[in-house]
């Protein structure tokens, strides 16, 4: 009796090489519709799952493999007397190999225009089973699922005339892989459906970008994955250019970037460290942008992660290279721009299609034995209710200034402060557990700069020392939540010393 290798595959790549092979080791063929079709093409015999079962193909193809013919022969312990009894008693043949690959489930839900009945028949049920019973039964059974897989199987057939048992496990494990994120995009996808919004049961999948050479630390092991539908507008989905390979910090500070520059619409610069913007710029042309967001803090930008929504020229990218930048990011490079930026050997070139955010997008952060689970926030000045307590309102230049302050401060590690005019950030305090601190660097690191700047809070003030050190050094407006049950003190201090302040009513916390 000829050993049996069921072959059942949705992407074709390198099966008609992979059967022709098995078929030459002796190994009979048995395979569904299109696959079958595919391999006679090539001349390699092969006989249909109909046959093997006795029973026909019904339902539209819905109901063709789900037969005790084939799960028999893939689930038996073929080394188990009673096992082999059955079989006999059954005429059922063990099926040595199986190579199967699913419905384009996650090709079909990222056309834009997919319907629903459409990608509910895309959804496999026959080549999960299949699998899972191979897997579950690998002792007996080679299962592939990965088209890389092909080669491997095939030279462990040729030297030793079987897989072996390692081989098999580690394949087997690659199944189940496959088959939970198959299921996890699934379910995604009708949960989404149905609008539920917290599940009983949350389940992701991500696949393998890349490994990377360590964490935060050295000493740290670490690895990229990307979400198979995620934002394309993302890190994940980024283009390297040029520069060598991305580290863990790169990665973090690359993302902290992109979403603060994705929060304007005119050209605009964002320079990042340790995942806080150190300087952020905007103006009519790219090079404007840039050169205020190094003015910004020429310090801190050493070493630092800088972020474009506009294309790169050449006057932008001569002054780029004067200094050392770990990543540049941006939607496109000129040639220009490139052949002088592709210059530094290390220096890092990405680019990054810039998109609207999906709205379904959640923000997963990981703790010890859990999963933080939130919508990204992406509540604007426009989306919110804004008052002016104060005497003063402010003009329209300072409403300008106190605009790019808000879409900043949102971006900054609490508690935050940033201190802004209309085109630029002048000083930025992040990360302190208390606010008058971090309004004291903000402040101090602004300096003369902040004469006639505003000040954007992250929360609201507690009491009334934080207007005391922004009037102080200047400063002549002030946006924040609101919301304290001491607002009035604050109020009351802004209007001695003649400043305009803005209550959006939101807050933008960031841990």
């Amino acid at each position: 009796m000829k050993r049996r290798a069921l072959i059942s595959v949705s992407d074709k790549t390198g099966v008609a090489l992979f059967a022709q092979q098995l078929s030459e080791q002796g190994f009979e063929i048995v395979s569904t519709g299109g696959t079958k079709r595919a391999l006679e093409e090539q001349g390699i015999p092969v006989i249909s799952v109909s046959e093997v079962t006795g029973f026909p193909e019904i339902l539209e193809g819905r109901v063709k493999t789900l037969n005790p013919m084939i799960h028999g022969g893939l689930l038996a312990k073929f080394n188990e007397p009673s096992h082999k009894q059955q079989l006999e008693e059954h005429h059922i043949q063990p099926i040595e190999m199986v190579c199967v690959n699913l419905y384009p489930f996650q090709q079909t839900i990222a056309k834009q225009d997919v319907s629903v009945e459409d990608a509910i028949e895309n959804i496999d049920i026959g080549g999960p089973a299949m699998l899972r019973a191979s897997a579950k039964n690998h002792e007996y059974v080679t299962v592939v699922v990965d088209p890389v897989d092909y080669e491997i199987v095939l030279t462990q057939l040729k030297d030793n005339g079987e897989v072996d048992k390692e081989t098999k496990r580690k394949l087997a494990a690659k199944v189940f892989r496959h088959t939970a994120s198959y299921d996890a995009m699934i379910a995604e996808y009708m949960t989404e459906l149905v609008n539920e919004k917290t599940p009983e049961k949350l389940t992701v999948t991500f696949e393998l970008k890349q490994s990377l050479r360590y964490g935060e630390n050295p000493h740290q092991t670490a690895a990229f994955y990307k979400k198979p539908l995620g934002s394309k507008s993302s890190i994940a989905s980024a283009k390297q250019l040029h520069g060598k390979e991305l580290s863990y910090n790169n990665i973090n500070d690359a993302d902290a970037a992109l979403q603060i520059v994705k929060e304007f619409a005119e050209p605009a610069a964002v320079a990042v460290k340790h995942m806080n913007p150190c300087g952020v710029g905007t103006g009519e042309t790219v090079f404007a942008a840039f050169s205020k967001a190094f003015a910004a803090d020429p310090v801190s930008i050493f070493g630092g992660i800088i972020a474009f929504n506009r294309e790169v020229d050449a006057e932008t990218a001569h002054k780029l290279q004067e200094i050392f930048l770990e990543m540049i990011i941006a939607p496109s490079f000129s040639e220009e721009a490139t052949a002088i930026l592709t210059n530094k050997k290390n220096l890092r070139l990405l680019t990054i299609p810039f998109e609207a955010q999906k709205q379904n997008e959640v923000k997963l952060t990981s703790i010890e034995g859990g999963l933080l689970v939130q919508s990204y926030d992406q509540f604007t000045l426009e989306d919110a209710t804004v008052s002016i307590p104060t005497d003063r309102k402010p003009t329209e230049d300072e409403w300008n200034a106190l605009k790019l302050g808000w879409k900043v401060v949102k971006h900054v590690k609490s508690n935050a402060i940033v201190v802004t005019n209309e085109e630029m950030t002048l000083g930025i305090g992040a990360g302190q557990m208390n606010r008058v601190g971090a309004a004291k660097i903000a402040l101090e690191q602004a300096g003369k700069r902040a004469v006639g700047a505003v000040l954007a809070s992250d929360a609201f003030f507690p009491m009334d020392d934080t207007v005391e050190a922004a009037a102080k050094a200047g400063i002549k407006a002030i946006i924040q939540p609101g919301g304290s049950v001491r607002d009035e003190d604050s109020i009351k201090k802004a209007n001695e010393y003649g400043i305009a302040m803005v209550f959006t009513g939101v807050r933008h916390f960031k841990h």
